[in-house]
């Protein structure tokens, strides 16, 4: 069940991804003011109204399959074979570790005593 979730999660990201940069940005920047063309012609508007519905229904989609798959993985049963419950922990009893004692530093000699003349 889970790498059905997966392999549905991963189909929908990649055709969002397509979807997304197939799309050309809202503000146009300079290629939208050549020539005084906007969005609407030759029925142009029309294909991004199509990519945008898309973007949304995908992007939905992607959330739905994320809560559901949130959901159902938590709740199956475990097999005793995950990784992290086999990972030793130390209980409350164990007494704590203590980090090794720092050597101890060499002291330099003192300074030799001048005697004032």
């Amino acid at each position: 069940m889970t790498t059905i979730f997966i392999i549905l999660i991963i189909l929908v990201s990649v055709l969002l991804g397509v979807i997304v940069l197939i799309q050309n940005p809202k503000g146009g920047g300079l290629a939208g003011n050549i020539a005084g063309f906007s969005n609407q012609f030759m029925g142009v508007k029309q294909t991004t109204d199509v990519l945008e519905k898309g973007t949304w229904v995908l992007s939905s989609i992607l959330v739905v399959l994320c809560l559901i798959s949130a959901l159902v993985i938590n709740s199956g049963k475990s097999t005793g074979s995950d990784t992290l419950k086999s990972i030793p922990t130390t209980t409350g009893n164990a007494a704590p570790q203590q980090a090794p004692a720092p050597a101890p530093m060499p002291q330099a000699p003192a300074p030799a005593a001048t005697q004032p003349k």
